[in-house]
């Protein structure tokens, strides 16, 4: 047990660091949703991380929500998340009964602005976040069979299945330029579970995946001998560098794999970018969100749910072999983690804009 605490201290040590505690408000007797259902937007395909995390939230909230509602998760893909999440701007209410589920591949477009994106963090209430990590792998007939073989990608042609550049694509992206690597992006796929698919299919030779899918999905082909992990992204310790991730400790970070491959540290205004979307997206990669106008006590409702779930024993004794070491927060803290996650310098912004205008096609709003 102080094991475990330990880790998962270190998984988020350095937004924790913004806060000592985690309060998660009021009580909120009043609030009842017996006989309803209550509908939670996950803007992505079935089978990735997202969906993952969200299913495996989504079967004990109910029995913590007041009135034990029906908790019933509603894949929406599409736009690189922007499709449902555009969705539930236009249609939730400020009932608790419709409440969404983002990742960084929803951050992303808002960061950078995406012209698909129709909503804004502001207009948002958190209920909990939640970090997590992932992990970059390739195919056994590239010749690698672990990450001291990485060197055998370089000048080799890479093809990666993405939702899209301002997806949480881009930071595997970014990493694989700071790195020199060549790898095409096919944009348009519709969630990582489907670039997962596309990886079994053959059809690309290079992968991430959230530590949650890469659990339940790559682990088994790893043991198959059908995929090679080559690092993982790492977690940030409470001075904020990058330490391995206690979900897979005998997986080396990117920075460590940086330096297997090109035989220095990584530094520079790649890697610099590479850091900025990391930083952003994965502190706070999974959140839960409720109209800004939902009442406080519902808001306060679901952050006392959430903590209740997490002191389930059917949840404490499956979490880690779903999710991964990685804790689910409300309150002050969950406020924190989504204020470090939703925020962009304007000059990182147009540095990225511009490369990937520049490099990949891709045209985004003006400043």
């Amino acid at each position: 047990m102080l094991n475990n605490t330990l880790r998962r201290r270190t998984t988020f040590g350095l937004m924790a660091g913004l806060l000592a505690a985690c309060l998660t408000g009021p009580a909120a007797a009043e609030v009842n949703f017996a006989g309803k259902t209550i509908e939670f937007i996950i803007p992505f395909s079935a089978g990735g991380g997202s969906d993952t995390w969200g299913r495996f939230n989504a079967q004990l909230l109910g029995k913590y929500l007041p009135g034990n509602p029906v908790v019933v998760v509603v894949n929406e893909p599409g736009g690189g998340s922007t499709k449902g999440s555009n969705l539930f701007a236009a249609r939730a209410k400020p009932d608790g009964e419709m409440i969404l589920g983002t990742s960084a591949s929803t951050q992303f477009p808002y960061l950078l602005g995406d012209p698909r994106v129709r909503y804004d963090y502001k207009d948002w209430k958190i209920a909990m976040a939640g970090p997590t990590g992932g992990v970059v792998y390739t195919t056994p007939t590239l010749g690698p069979k672990s990450v001291d073989d990485i060197a055998m990608l370089k000048g080799k042609d890479l093809v990666y299945a993405s939702q899209g550049a301002t997806s949480l694509d881009l930071v595997p992206l970014l990493g694989f330029k700071a790195m020199d690597l060549n790898v095409q992006h096919v944009f348009g796929f519709k969630g990582r579970g489907d670039g997962r698919l596309s990886f079994e299919r053959g059809e690309v030779n290079i992968d991430f995946q959230t530590s949650s899918a890469y659990i339940k999905n790559v682990q088994p082909l790893v043991e198959a001998g059908q995929a090679v992990p080559l690092f993982s992204l790492g977690v940030l310790d409470e001075a904020g560098n990058v330490v391995r991730d206690p979900t897979f400790p005998d997986l080396p970070t990117y920075p460590e794999a940086y330096e297997k491959l090109t035989g220095q540290k990584p530094s520079g205004p790649a890697y610099d970018a590479y850091m900025a979307f990391y930083v952003a997206g994965f502190p706070a990669q999974k959140m839960v969100f409720l109209p800004k106008d939902t009442p406080d006590d519902i808001i306060a409702a679901y952050q006392k749910a959430f903590e209740d779930m997490k002191a389930d024993p059917a949840y404490k004794e499956s979490a880690d072999a779903v999710l991964g070491t990685y804790e689910q927060v409300t309150g002050n803290l969950a406020q924190a983690l989504f204020e470090k996650a939703t925020a962009l310098s304007p000059e990182l912004r147009k540095q990225v804009a511009t490369m990937l205008a520049d490099d990949y096609g891709v045209k985004l709003g003006q400043e």
